[in-house]
């Protein structure tokens, strides 16, 4: 899943941002609200969290809009004035949850999740290819009843391609969803991780998952 995080303070967003990307979530951090605004309407984002107090455009100005161009995205207002009246502002114009600092990192990362289970698409899911099955509210990924054990960029990857199972993945639509807009696509990363993957979900198995289609990019199929 692919989060955009639009926080002028450097160091609360990075600081959002390690978080998130500690719990496998792709994460593009933008600085100012113009830029924030641009990102979200041409980014396929699942969550957006979003400060008030930017330079350019308000925080509320960038969620008036993207709700008026019928933006569905869940939207996590962050921002330092705890008064009702700003809650209820930006409640109103659409936001799905509010977040004011300062904030322990846990209670972020617990209304993100519930954002995500509640978004669009149905995120929480079980997600299943053969016999290899993926939970997303639990992170359990097991394969034949044996449970898979996978780090934090290998669980990501594997989400990816399950939710696009039988779907020709590229490496840029993989380094953009699974890392973020900065991820240098000329290394051979991806191809790394997902020999990680097909080590723990392939290997010693009779029916392969993981495809790779020479020149093109990678599928998650079965047999």
């Amino acid at each position: 899943m692919r989060i955009l995080v639009v926080e002028d303070e450097t160091k609360v967003a990075s600081f959002i941002r390690r978080a998130l990307e500690e719990e496998s979530y792709a994460v593009d951090l933008c600085s100012e609200g113009v830029a924030g605004l641009e990102r979200a309407r041409a980014g396929a984002y699942d969550l957006v969290i979003l400060d008030l107090m930017l330079p350019g455009l308000s925080g509320l100005e960038v969620l008036t809009t993207l709700r008026k161009e019928r933006l569905l995205t869940p939207i996590l207002i962050l921002t330092a004035r705890s008064e009702v009246d700003q809650k209820v502002k930006g409640l109103d114009a659409g936001a799905d949850d509010y977040l004011t600092k300062p904030f322990a990192i846990e209670e972020l990362l617990a209304r993100a999740r519930a954002l995500l289970r509640r978004g669009p698409s149905d995120h929480a899911q079980i997600l299943q290819v053969e016999d290899l099955i993926l939970n997303p509210a639990t992170r359990e990924v097991t394969r034949g009843g044996q449970r898979i054990e996978l780090t934090t960029k290998e669980y990501a990857l594997l989400e990816y391609l399950m939710r696009n199972a039988g779907r020709v993945l590229t490496r840029p639509m993989i380094a953009e969803h699974v890392w973020n807009l900065d991820f240098d696509t000329f290394t051979n990363v991806i191809d790394v991780y997902v020999n990680y993957l097909r080590n723990k979900i392939d290997r010693g198995r009779g029916a392969k998952l993981i495809h790779t289609l020479r020149g093109t990019g990678y599928v998650l199929r079965a047999q």
